[in-house]
């Protein structure tokens, strides 16, 4: 049986009142007209005697945050999702039946107000309240504090209460629907459309990581929970579109920190007849535009520095910027054993699967450089082996055409020539299979629908990946990718 605290006992008895005098104590339907912020704002710059000639009426609804209960007049403040307005209520502008159930209220009560504006003598614009609506009673009253370092994991966990408690959590809640729509606007003018791809495959394929598995009971087959977007996309490629791209949630069987989520959201784009630079263009373009049209400034101050994303952004080769931090020259022909006796002497160590020059490459950039890159950087020329679906660099074919986006030390994007070589692309899918021996759980199947569409012809193409919740992350200058997630993964609360 539940137990209910003096607080919740007093609020089930208000709402056991509510039922006995008529009223429903969780509402209907009730038309507004206007939100806080708009009426603030409108009135805001005029004296107080300018209210002497104004008549103006508006209807608002929100969730009580502040009482001061007086005699025959009080003060209350609502909260709706613009911001916050303080109500002037008086016995003698609603009567004494409506001022009787206003004293009855509790903060967290949601209620609706039908007003007329007007300026209190400190200055700040109220509604004087001609009628007062009860609309839902609160049966469990909000915390007094809620948002400091103590309370972190009941904010993401209870993130209803942080959104009514934590004005900057209901700002970046509002502001990151912004950032994706604006997304959707500029790739619509750049000429893609937007499309829908499968979440349930029976292949591993698209990206390196560790799957969720689930089970399909009518077909009684074991299947994954997509980890990238890309082969269904290419496959609209070869179909003709051209310029695609898709939104949406991937699943990546990995562990959680503040730059991780094990579902996150994740935009592919694809672009026939273009190749790495036309994809970092794309990503120069987007992000500026969406700096420009919704914050009005090109500096984001993330992770304690100060991000400029103005300007054409550096680009730089994995080797170079290798031989830069190390004095290592990986455009050599390094060989194998050369390769493991540096990484031993650098005290990098190395499982099975990653004895190869490529992954010793790519592991010396992760421990040395990747960490440097604050300002917008495009670090290009990966190692083949760490790339399975991108095409060779035709100057050195022990690089791809790839490259990916650091800012702030951490990466934002990934992006390829793409490889369209049916037969390159067939032994590449036998390679992943000789690491997944090898005890990479990350390798790719072998996708033999994929190989086929590639050849019926897929045209040359740019493509590449954004994860969207590190740029909205970057954008709101947020430090945690929970505090961008409206629901975060969460360990049960008992563990």
């Amino acid at each position: 049986m539940r137990t209910f605290s003096e607080q919740e006992q007093v609020r089930r008895q208000k709402k056991d009142a509510l039922i006995a005098n008529g009223l429903d104590p969780f509402g209907k339907r009730f038309i507004k007209d206007a939100y806080s912020t708009e009426i603030k704002e409108k009135y805001q710059a005029l004296s107080h005697d300018d209210f002497a000639k104004i008549d103006d009426i508006y209807t608002v609804a929100g969730r009580i945050m502040f009482i001061r209960k007086m005699g025959k007049a009080s003060f209350f403040t609502i909260q709706d999702k613009m911001g916050k307005i303080q109500i002037y209520i008086s016995i003698n502008d609603v009567g004494e039946q409506t001022y009787s159930l206003f004293k009855t209220a509790d903060i967290g009560d949601i209620v609706g107000v039908k007003g007329k504006v007007m300026k209190t003598g400190t200055g700040e614009v109220t509604l004087k309240c001609l009628e007062y609506t009860h609309l839902v009673k609160a049966l469990r009253p909000l915390p007094e504090k809620f948002h400091g370092l103590t309370d972190i994991e009941e904010r993401y966990r209870r993130r209803y209460v942080d959104l009514i408690m934590n004005e900057d959590s209901k700002r970046i809640a509002f502001e990151r629907p912004k950032i994706i729509q604006c997304i959707r606007n500029f790739m619509a003018d750049q000429g893609f459309t937007e499309v829908e791809t499968p979440v349930l495959s029976n292949l591993l394929t698209g990206a390196s990581a560790r799957p969720f598995i689930t089970h399909h009971n009518t077909q009684d087959m074991d299947m994954y929970l997509r980890i990238a977007l890309e082969v269904p996309l290419k496959k609209l490629l070869v179909g003709g579109m051209e310029a695609v791209y898709e939104i949406g949630r991937v699943f990546r069987n990995e562990g959680m920190d503040p730059k991780h989520n094990p579902e996150f959201t994740l935009m592919e784009a694809y672009l026939a007849y273009s190749d790495l630079e036309g994809m970092m263009d794309l990503t120069e373009k987007m992000f500026q535009t969406i700096a420009q049209k919704i914050y009005n400034k090109y500096i984001f101050h993330w992770q304690d520095k100060d991000i400029d994303l103005s300007g054409k952004w550096r680009r730089i080769s994995m080797v170079d910027a290798i031989k830069d931090k190390t004095g290592i020259d990986f455009s050599e022909q390094i060989t194998l054993q050369q390769a493991i006796e540096l990484a031993a002497k650098h005290d990098i160590p190395l499982l099975e699967h990653q004895k190869s020059v490529g992954h010793i490459m790519n592991l010396f950039f992760e421990k040395y450089v990747e960490e440097t890159l604050i300002e917008p950087t495009f670090l290009y020329g990966h190692p083949l082996e760490i790339s399975p679906l991108t095409k060779k660099n035709a100057q050195d074919s022990r690089f791809v055409d790839r490259f990916e986006l650091f800012i702030g030390g951490k990466e934002f994007a990934n992006a390829y020539t793409e490889l369209n070589d049916p037969d390159d692309q067939y032994n590449r899918f036998e390679e992943q299979l000789k690491e997944r021996d090898l005890g990479n759980e990350e390798a790719n199947d072998i996708d033999m629908d994929f190989i086929e569409a590639l050849e019926y012809g897929m045209p040359p193409a740019g493509g590449i990946g954004y994860g969207i919740d590190r740029l909205c992350m970057l954008f709101t200058e947020q430090d945690s990718i929970r505090d961008v997630i409206l629901f975060p993964t969460m360990k049960n609360k008992n563990d």
